[in-house]
């Protein structure tokens, strides 16, 4: 749940003036731990009242947000110490709302130094790289089928750690998902009449240098009474990487190079996917695939970009698998 933006507008009316900050319970009808103020700089704090015996928590790693806990006076009330999380920077508001609505969310059922810290170290990067855009629908279904592979695919197969750091597609690398002697490559599509997926480059269908290649193929129908949503898959992930905080953050990082952010959630949460089948595909020298092997002289002289689409109804022989569950070395 978000912060609703109108609180700034009601706590700026009230024109706080020296040390003395204005503010409001920032969602009561959830929380009555966290508050948001107003101060008379303009900045936008979240604050979290705690006790005079308690640890103190100072963050300052994060650009524009900075976190101290210290005595405050609030308008109407004598001083109090609180966790004070400030926001330097006009143009991280509604990350900063976002944060906010986390923290309320989680406050009233965990200790309050670790329930912010938690919440910034997952927002630690994403703060710093904001989102101009929403993905396109293009960027949303691949970015779907990857993480369902994650989930469904390869962490059960091996330990959570090693799973994340296979997902190199947001990092530019050439394949999806690398490791030893291994690649795959993710592929979606919502034509459910055909397996047409677009290759976009001549080594994207390359073997690893020492190993093998495979095509995962994620057919998908967008259904209005489907589960499958882009956050509900990102939050799967999350729910199952939380008890390791090493591996939790390197997944938001990569999930942050994709573009991803929750900013966007309400968008994303309208398209609804039904998972029609799901493929894995060996490529090997009889997948339809354009190479630099293809060409027996060498790429022509100035081309500088391929890009193909593929049709894999009639190859059902370079299938490997068809679920998680089928025996498939990964």
């Amino acid at each position: 749940m978000n912060i609703n933006v109108h609180i700034w507008e009601t706590l700026k009316s009230e024109s706080p003036e020296g040390d003395i900050l204005a503010a409001r319970l920032a969602l009561p009808e959830i929380s009555r731990k966290l508050y948001a103020g107003f101060d008379a700089e303009g900045l936008h704090h979240f604050l979290i009242p705690v006790n005079e015996g308690d640890g103190e928590l100072n963050d300052s790693n994060s650009r524009g947000l900075s976190v101290n806990t210290r005595n405050l006076k609030v308008s109407g009330s004598e001083p109090k110490k609180y966790i004070d999380i400030t926001c330097h920077d006009v143009a991280g508001h509604l990350i900063f709302d976002v944060i906010g609505g986390e923290i309320a969310e989680k406050i009233e059922s965990g200790q309050p130094h670790d329930i912010i810290r938690k919440v910034l170290n997952k927002w630690r990067y994403f703060w710093g790289h904001q989102p101009a855009d929403i993905l396109s629908y293009e960027e949303l279904i691949g970015l779907t089928a990857e993480l369902w592979f994650l989930y469904h695919w390869l962490i059960p197969k091996t330990d959570i750690s090693t799973a994340v750091q296979r997902w190199r597609g947001p990092y530019k690398s050439r394949h999806d998902f690398e490791w030893l002697r291994k690649s795959v490559e993710v592929k979606a599509t919502t034509n459910v009449q055909s397996r047409i997926h677009v290759i976009h480059g001549i080594e994207q269908l390359s073997p690893p240098e020492n190993g093998e290649l495979f095509l995962f193929s994620l057919k998908l129908r967008e259904e209005q009474g489907a589960e499958t949503t882009l956050p509900k898959l990102v939050a799967a992930c999350q729910d199952f990487l939380k008890e390791n905080l090493d591996a939790l953050t390197d997944f938001e990082n990569a999930l942050a190079l994709t573009g991803y952010s929750p900013m966007h959630n309400e968008k994303y949460e309208s398209f609804h996917f039904r998972v029609v089948d799901e493929k894995l595909f060996t490529v090997n020298n009889r997948f339809p695939k354009i190479t630099k092997e293809s060409f027996s002289d060498g790429i022509p002289a100035g081309v500088i970009d391929i890009e193909y689409s593929i049709n894999l109804d009639g190859f059902e022989d370079l299938c490997v698998a068809k679920s998680p569950q089928d025996k498939v070395d990964l």
